[in-house]
């Protein structure tokens, strides 16, 4: 069983490094970076990573075209500021040292974050299991903005392997607005646009106390303290704006189709 383990990139010379090292083990590491201005492709090139550069084409194109590049077909994708646990590494060289691999087609693996000092417990966010081991020839990333996953054929064996990947989020606050405001928020308003998924005024104005609520209470976010406060604060304005700009991409659309 060879593995390739990919790892797609934009402006990650802080990370990239790190993520590299947890995957060492691995056969061969791709990283497909998409243009950074700093130093990411140097530091990942040094630490023996094949690096591609490749345009940004969406999450779950840029992980596909990972996959694509990748050697081997089994893969393993990293996200720059995860990495993998000594437990997990030792589950992934059980599966290359004893050929095990047979026994399923992908892996699932709990992610645990690490957030204002501390690794989260609630809020939805552990175990969050993601399917990050899987064989190429029985699946593939699906192509969406947002909330990219791993989509397996039909009949193909899903298994869950021990040990956590160990994911080092957004290091403050200001970053954690940014990346809501910048990227989540208008990719899935953007995806659920055109998923023909549609929103009202009444929608924009509930689903930020209620995704605030099955945060912090539902799934159980008041176990972490002000850490899981300020998580479920962040995820009722997430939700908040993702619906106003959906709101607004209708709005838009409604105006274009009278003006046409």
């Amino acid at each position: 069983m060879q593995i390739s383990a990919t790892i797609i990139t934009f402006n990650e010379e802080s990370n990239i490094k790190a993520a590299c090292e947890s995957v060492a083990w691995a056969d061969e590491i791709v990283v497909v970076d998409s243009n950074s201005t700093d130093k990411t492709r140097d530091i990942a090139a040094a630490c023996g990573a094949r690096v591609i550069t490749n345009e940004w084409p969406g999450f779950g194109a840029q992980k596909q075209f990972a996959v694509n590049r990748a050697t081997h077909d089994w893969i393993f994708s990293l996200d720059a500021d995860e990495r993998v646990s000594d437990q997990l590494r030792t589950s992934v060289e059980n599966l290359k040292n004893h050929r095990r691999a047979a026994d399923a087609d992908g892996y699932v693996i709990a992610r645990r974050t690490f957030y204002q000092g501390r690794w989260i417990r609630g809020g939805g966010w552990y175990p969050d299991y993601q399917l990050r081991l899987f064989n190429r020839t029985r699946g593939h990333w699906k192509l969406r903005h947002v909330h990219e996953a791993v989509v397996m054929e039909t009949g193909a064996r899903v298994k869950e392997l021990e040990g956590d990947l160990l994911h080092y989020t957004s290091p403050n606050a200001a970053h954690h607005h940014k990346m809501i405001g910048e990227r989540y928020a208008p990719l899935a308003a953007q995806q659920m646009f055109e998923e023909g998924r549609r929103t009202s005024v009444f929608s924009v104005v509930s689903a930020g106390p209620a995704a605030f609520v099955r945060s912090y209470l539902l799934k159980g976010g008041f176990r972490d303290g002000f850490a899981g406060f300020t998580i479920a604060t962040f995820a009722g304005h997430h939700a908040f704006l993702k619906n106003l700009m959906l709101w607004e991409l209708q709005q838009n659309h409604k105006s274009h189709e009278k003006d046409a």
